[in-house]
């Protein structure tokens, strides 16, 4: 019996069958039994690795995960893209640029990402940020309808004021498309904020900017 490595999953296709005599042949019928045994050990592999207690175990989808560990600035009322300068994980997804979070595999996307956000001044200010999208080297534009708005509370009692914000998006995308995170600023005394290592306790430091992309679906 032949051994099928289930960590090495690839498409299967149909077996060439040989050409039936016209006669009963036991060199035929062992040929036409092998051919089909090995077919249908293929495909047990692949419900077994699918359908099994460990399903999805050696299946493998388009991903990233992204940080920015630098403090990034902008002017007050600019448009600003994001930036990230390290990867954690990352298999068909890749940064371009240090702003572009670029797919290699076309699909449906699941884009979350998180900013902390830091106000130096004793009043409120919004923030608001959007996506843009492009493909390869093509400049980007605006996805319609990705706004959304937050407030970072003003310093106080000589702290600064601090919020860290999240949320999701799916996204439609090409091979070679790419996403951006845009952010503006009614104020530039906020920022999006890198906190090093912290004593009192003790606790690792913060991000700046987070984002994952992963993959849903196939294009419908």
């Amino acid at each position: 019996m032949a051994v099928i490595d289930r960590t090495k999953l690839g498409r299967t296709y149909a077996p060439k069958l040989p050409v039936p005599p016209r006669e009963w042949d036991e060199i035929y019928q062992n040929q036409l039994n092998n051919a089909l045994k090995l077919y249908f050990e293929r495909l047990d592999n692949i419900f077994i690795s699918v359908l099994d207690t460990a399903g999805g175990k050696f299946l493998s989808f388009p991903y990233g995960a992204f940080q920015s560990l630098v403090s990034q600035t902008t002017t007050a009322n600019t448009a600003t893209v994001m930036t990230f300068d390290t990867t954690d994980f990352a298999s068909g997804v890749s940064i371009v640029s240090g702003n572009k979070l670029q797919v290699t595999n076309p699909g449906i996307y699941n884009l979350q990402w998180s900013g902390q956000f830091q106000n130096t001044d004793t009043q409120e200010h919004d923030v608001s940020v959007w996506l843009k999208q492009g493909n390869g080297a093509g400049a980007a534009t605006d996805i319609a309808n990705s706004t959304g708005f937050v407030s970072v509370i003003n310093k106080h009692g000589g702290i600064d004021g601090h919020i860290i914000t999240s949320w999701n998006y799916f996204v439609s995308m090409n091979a070679d498309d790419y996403i951006q995170l845009w952010w503006s600023t009614t104020n530039a005394a906020v920022t999006l904020q890198y906190y090093p290592t912290q004593t009192g306790p003790v606790r690792p430091a913060t991000a700046s900017l987070i984002a994952t992309l992963s993959f849903v679906s196939a294009l419908p």
